[in-house]
């Protein structure tokens, strides 16, 4: 029976194992369609091609993709769907409250073009009653501003909670001090300001006192300072300072550093308080000293020094003179330049020669010389002599076309006198300053003028005053004593009280003068600072830049 069984076992795997092997092609065919079984032509059980094998292998991933269109395989994203959406903007809400964002600017696309015109009142608002955003105020009752403003507050706060790197900072100056030509010779403006006229009101003089001047060299030793001028032009806020070492700085007058510009060093000229005059078109600054027969000019756009003898001055009998004391005409044409005894040489500074085209001599200045020249017109000059007596030249005519004394003055009392359009004054050794009105330069008039006021706050003698540019104030300095400095309103003829005090540090005043537009007052002593001192009537500081 066993052996029975085992024969039809063996009989049964011989008869199978031969269907399998009778199959033939219609039959693969119909077991691949039914079963999905890999139809195999009839002969190929035993061919094994490796590139197939590798190729469906890399396919194996997409196999189930294989049964789909090309259309369903690809699709085309509109957007976030709704309910992402609706959270996607719940957390850019929650985000704006946390930050402060930019306002979103519309993505532009090719439909999109501009307005050719737009209404200013369209302008979007944003609001900026938010916690974070109030910083962002300019007054408490702020609420809305436009979006260009806020795109300018947001700059603002960015840039000062995060402010320039030191080394961009370095590169600035550098740039700076590298542009000081152009600086010079530019003609565009550098101090942007109100151009409105300043009424000034008696008894509180609105100063304020900035960082001193020329900060950036008092460690070097300068020495004290003999005479500072500022720039001619508002629009050019340089100072120049010489000092008794010899050297003139010009600085850039901002409030702040006051960067040194330039150094010039003249060796040969010992400096005193009228050694310094910028020609009024502001290309040139002339460097003069009462005790040498030369001179020295400057040319602030070629960055140029020429030096000159005053032999050009003179004929071939005279001695030549020293440069003492000069004026520059109100056009710069001619260059008036006090001599010995009483001569005044007129230059022709327009030829650029600078030869001598005339003399004028005041009589009678045994007491001194010629202590202040002024221009009040381009042919009408104003001497003062040590006597105190006061000459006025038609300088087209070389003639003497009025002479006066000084009410109060006599042999070898006068020291210094300024003028302006409207104003006149005249300081002597005693302290008293005469203030005289339009009266006093007029050429039609004969009889002696009377000053407006007698000033006696100072007690020595007066060594410098100075009009500013509108004759509203005029700044006295005796440099005999200590802090002997005084300012006077002109409109009211009174001196101000509340500047200078007992506690401004002024020390002994060898030089002062006001920039173009008054925004500053310079104040030079012989321990060499330079003190600076804004008038805030004048509009707000101005800087470099």
């Amino acid at each position: 029976m066993a052996k029975g069984n085992k024969n039809d076992s063996r009989k049964r795997q011989k008869i199978s194992s031969e269907a399998v092997q009778e199959k033939d092609d219609e039959e693969r065919r119909l077991e691949s369609l039914l079963f999905g079984v890999p139809y195999e032509p009839e002969g190929a059980e035993h061919v094994i091609n490796l590139e197939d094998d590798a190729e469906d292998a890399e396919n194996d991933e997409g196999g189930e993709m294989a049964a789909m269109n090309d259309s369903d395989l690809f699709f085309l994203d509109d957007g976030v769907p709704a309910t992402a959406q609706a959270s996607l903007e719940d957390a850019q809400e929650a985000d704006e409250a946390e930050a402060i964002a930019p306002v979103p600017t519309p993505v532009p696309t090719a439909s999109t073009q501009r307005s050719a015109w737009e209404d200013p009142a369209d302008a979007p608002a944003v609001s900026l009653e938010a916690n974070l955003l109030r910083k962002l105020r300019d007054a408490p009752s702020e609420s809305t501003v436009s979006g260009h403003e806020y795109e300018r507050r947001l700059r603002r706060q960015f840039e000062r909670i995060n402010p320039a790197p030191s080394w961009a900072k370095k590169r600035r100056r550098a740039e700076e001090e590298d542009d000081m030509d152009g600086l010079l010779a530019s003609t565009s403006g550098i101090i942007r300001g109100s151009r409105k006229s300043a009424t000034l009101q008696p008894g509180t003089l609105n100063i304020e006192r900035q960082r001193d001047a020329n900060q950036s060299a008092q460690k070097s030793g300068c020495g004290a300072v003999q005479s500072l001028s500022f720039h001619p032009s508002d629009r050019v806020p340089v100072l120049a300072v010489a000092t008794t070492d010899r050297r003139v700085r010009l600085y850039n007058v901002d409030g702040h550093t006051s960067p040194l510009l330039q150094t010039l060093h003249v060796p040969s000229l010992p400096f005193d308080s009228h050694s310094l005059s910028f020609h009024p078109s502001g290309s040139q600054l002339l460097l003069t000293s009462a005790a040498r027969p030369s001179y020295v000019v400057y040319d602030l756009q070629t960055s140029q020094t020429t030096t000159h003898s005053s032999t050009r001055f003179c004929t071939d009998r005279q001695k030549p003179d020293n440069l003492a004391l000069t004026a520059f005409s109100p056009t710069g044409d001619i260059l008036a330049s006090a001599g010995r005894n009483g001569n005044i040489q007129l230059i022709d500074w327009a030829s650029g020669g600078g030869h001598a085209i005339g003399t004028m001599k005041c009589p009678g200045t045994a007491g001194g010389g010629i202590k202040s020249l002024v221009w009040t017109s381009d042919q009408t000059l104003m001497a003062l002599t040590g006597d105190a007596e006061v000459f006025l030249w038609d300088v087209a005519e070389r003639r003497c076309v009025r002479r006066w004394q000084d009410e109060g003055g006599f042999r070898g009392t006068g020291r210094a006198m300024v003028g302006s359009q409207s104003w006149m004054a005249i300081g002597g050794n005693t302290g008293i300053v005469n203030v005289y009105g339009q009266d006093a330069f007029q050429a039609d008039q004969d009889a002696t003028p009377k000053p407006k006021k007698a000033v006696g706050n100072l007690t020595t003698a007066v060594s410098g005053m100075s009009f500013n540019h509108d004759g509203q104030l005029l700044a006295v300095a005796s440099k005999e004593k200590k802090d002997g400095m005084k300012m006077i309103h002109l409109p009211s003829l009174t001196v101000y009280g509340n500047w200078p005090t007992s506690s401004t540090p002024l020390g002994h005043v060898s030089s002062m003068g006001f920039s173009a537009r008054s925004e500053y007052l310079a104040v030079g002593n012989t321990k060499g600072r330079v003190l600076l001192y804004h008038l805030k009537d004048y509009g707000a500081r101005g800087g470099v830049l």
